[in-house]
């Protein structure tokens, strides 16, 4: 094979490499597409020491942290809201809370909002997002289903 045909069907075939997840993982055809499906956590029944180290993000007003797949929030209340951290689209683990509109969910793969209900506020999905309880007792947090 000539040099020339030889880079030319290299760059198509890289080129058919580099793109073709791209285009498979950014495709609009539906909420039945996947990329990291990670599956939402259950069976969740864990505590959390108030006053552990782990716990630093949780004292003040907006804060969260990460546990077993749940984000653990102290809302812009100072109430205790725990929510999947995976997200209701398409199961990536990329929720996370942030201060906009009173305190919202927002997973950051593709933009998929939800309040602090787990209701979808866009129209990325409309899938709600798992949310779970939680009771204080003392300094101990426990989360739960």
């Amino acid at each position: 094979m000539e040099r020339k045909k030889f880079l030319m069907s290299l760059g198509a075939g890289a080129a058919f490499a580099l793109a073709f997840p791209c285009l498979h993982g950014c495709s609009s055809g539906g909420e039945e597409e996947t990329i990291n499906e990670t599956p939402v956590p259950k069976g969740v029944d864990f505590t959390i020491d108030l006053n552990s180290s782990e716990a630093n993000n949780l004292k003040t007003n907006g804060g969260f942290i990460l546990k077993n797949l749940v984000v653990v929030v102290r809302n812009l209340e100072g109430a205790y809201v725990a929510a999947s951290q995976v997200c209701s689209h398409q199961g990536t683990e990329n929720v996370r809370f942030v201060n906009d509109n009173g305190g919202i969910f927002n997973c950051s793969t593709h933009g998929a909002r939800f309040d602090q209900a787990g209701t979808p506020l866009n129209n990325i999905t409309s899938r709600p997002l798992k949310i779970f309880r939680t009771e204080l007792n003392g300094d101990i947090l426990r989360v739960f289903e």
